[in-house]
């Protein structure tokens, strides 16, 4: 635990159906929003093992520009996926170029 008494799990002890709705939750969230590129989807998540996977389940903030250093968050839930930091590097630059070549140009 931190000084704050948060404990930081990677991943999160969920069952498997309420991960998974959970991870839906998020990716609707950051579409509904109209967000590009990165954001972390942060949840309140009451405890205990409700059948119903999506009760107590609540959208809590969506930071659009998480932190990126060796202790935050955003890098190490995707690492813990499979994607390590330089590779999500590369993945974010390439989106931004991407992004950048579907503006309009001129004016």
């Amino acid at each position: 635990m931190d000084a704050a008494g948060a404990a930081l799990r990677i991943p999160a002890d969920l069952p498997a159906e309420r991960a998974r709705h959970i991870q839906a939750l998020a990716v609707k969230t950051f579409e509904l929003l109209c967000c590009e590129g990165l954001a972390r989807i942060d949840f309140f998540v009451e405890p205990g093992g409700a059948s119903d996977s999506e009760a107590g389940v609540y959208v809590n903030e969506a930071n659009a520009l998480p932190g990126f250093t060796s202790i935050s968050m955003y890098p190490k839930l995707w690492e813990v996926a499979g994607l390590r930091p330089s590779d999500l590097m590369d993945v974010l630059i390439e989106h931004a170029l991407a992004r950048h070549g579907r503006r309009p140009q001129g004016g």
